[in-house]
């Protein structure tokens, strides 16, 4: 799910710069202008008096990297979370394992009328310290031009920042000793970069299904204000599956079994060979459009309010600033703008994350390799399925004689639609307009994200984003997390856990 390019822009900025779709008509106001009314000052001095245990408390988070894709401290990732869990206030907090890597799950329940469910992931990206200007587990304050100080690691904005922000958020408001207005259920997972492989082991479970079941929607912390401090509010998001395939001599019975001289290829078969050939009857020759057999049956096309959607963000974004950041020069057949958002949310992909096959070090060697491997990601769009899409890529392969071609699914999940007219979208569209932030509304996330294990049976809720604050370089080096703002239009550490505050007093509030 990486997404890499030039200028930091990474996948979960493409997501939110490609797709603010929709018409936020509430001008720009100030940050400063926050509400101060009710309990909110109060909560406010709090988060102002406690900003710098936030800080540190995100900071520490960040010097544990949990890795699920190299089994690097797991266990001691969930342990952690559940502290900070019950730091923040819930009870009841329990790891909970799976076939793979533990969750946690934890409740505050204070009585009130109405329940929010929030995810979390405690797992996060590899990295490579040689890439990075700063060092990727120290958490160093750095000034980031157009922002301001902002913290620097593996993790900051995907997603430790936002979630230590909205921990700050439930710390401010038991200081200020206001009453929290909403129950909270916190289910979270460490394999989220790997595709949520068991995450639904961790939804289903019986105390925790009761309990995601009573919620009133269930949403992601979020980060996601550009410069201009616009956010968008998802109606849903791409599903997705990660896998590998895998050609080899000693499966194909064909070529070496293992790595042997180049000079042989006169007289040897080529794995190698084989897994492109098999790679080049998944898409058009383009490699543009899935080519696979019923790839598109179940496809359901964008709506006329979907479409009308996008039109209307497209006259709000800067075309040539998003091709600069991107590094590109022409959309998928050249198509205008408008036609390339929609084109975005509405069709399903197969993409090559990586291919790996010999010696890929300085300079040649001559080798015929035994063994070739392609990543994958295949982006789902309602109504597909992940089970639907796996039998039917393994089918494709089958019938085009790569039976010998393995097929490794690593993980992934369905495609996600929430309604516009929950209470969860309401509520997040009346807090930014009273905390004055523009908000458009997103037909379809690019990107893909768990929400599906909330929205399908057996929990069956809303589920979405929410937050105001920034980040940016999610998997990339040099990521970091807004902490002081010098953007009066985009919201420091302690405007974005207020934020969070809002958020759950308006959802209490809403009709």
């Amino acid at each position: 799910m990486d997404f890499h390019a030039t200028e930091g822009w990474n996948r979960r900025e493409l997501i939110r710069g490609t797709a603010m779709l929709g018409a936020g008509a509430m001008l720009m106001r100030p940050l400063p202008m926050l509400a101060a009314d009710g309990p909110m000052a109060a909560i406010r001095k709090a988060a102002e008096a406690g900003k710098e245990a936030s800080v540190q408390r995100l900071r520490e988070w960040i010097a544990l990297p949990s890795i699920a894709a190299e089994n690097r401290n797991m266990p001691e990732g969930a342990a952690y979370m559940a502290e900070l869990a019950k730091d923040a206030g819930f009870t009841n907090v329990e790891i909970v394992p799976t076939d793979g890597q533990p969750g946690v799950f934890g409740t505050i329940d204070v009585g009130a009328p109405r329940t929010l469910g929030i995810y979390f992931m405690y797992d996060v990206k590899q990295f490579d310290p040689a890439e990075w200007t700063s060092p990727p587990l120290e958490g160093k304050l750095v000034d980031k031009p157009g922002f301001g100080l902002s913290m620097v690691g593996r993790g900051a904005t995907n997603q430790k920042g936002p979630e230590a922000t909205f921990l700050a958020a439930l710390h401010a408001i038991r200081a200020a000793k206001a009453k929290l207005p909403v129950n909270i259920v916190l289910v979270c997972e460490g394999e989220e970069e790997i595709g949520s492989p068991h995450f639904r082991q961790i939804a289903t479970r019986p105390n925790i299904l009761a309990a995601l079941r009573k919620c009133d929607g269930i949403f992601i912390p979020a980060s996601w204000q550009d410069r201009n401090g616009n956010v968008a509010v998802n109606l849903g998001s791409k599903g997705v599956i990660e896998l590998e395939l895998v050609a080899s001599g000693e499966k194909w019975g064909r070529g070496p079994k293992g790595d042997v001289h180049s000079s042989l290829k006169a007289m040897v078969d080529s794995p190698a060979w084989r897994l492109v050939a098999a790679l080049n009857t998944l898409v058009t020759p383009d490699g543009n459009t899935p080519a696979i057999e019923g790839w598109f049956e179940n496809v359901r096309p964008l709506t006329e309010r979907e479409k009308s959607l996008i039109r209307e963000a497209a006259k709000h974004l800067d075309e040539a600033q998003q091709k600069q950041m991107l590094g590109v020069q022409h959309w998928i057949d050249d198509l205008p703008y408008e036609d390339a958002l929609i084109r975005l949310a509405q069709e399903p992909t197969v993409n090559i994350e990586g291919l790996v096959a010999g010696y890929t070090g300085p300079g040649g060697k001559t080798i015929l390799p035994g063994r070739a491997v392609a990543k994958l990601d295949l982006r789902l769009v309602p109504d597909q399925t992940r089970a639907e899409a796996e039998k039917k890529l393994r089918a494709h392969l089958d019938k085009h004689g790569f039976g010998d071609v393995e097929m490794n699914v690593s993980g992934g999940y369905d495609p996600t639609e929430t309604d516009e007219n929950s209470r969860l979208i309401r509520a997040e569209l009346a807090t930014y307009k009273r905390l004055g932030v523009q908000a458009n509304i997103n037909a379809r996330l690019a990107g893909s994200w768990p929400g599906a294990t909330f929205t399908a049976p057996p929990v069956s809720i809303p589920a979405g984003h929410f937050g105001i604050g920034h980040g940016s370089g999610a998997h990339a080096p040099d990521e970091y997390y807004l902490i002081d703002s010098t953007n009066p239009k985009v919201a420091g550490i302690v405007d974005a856990a207020i934020g969070y505050a809002e958020f759950l007093y308006t959802l209490a509030a809403i009709g």
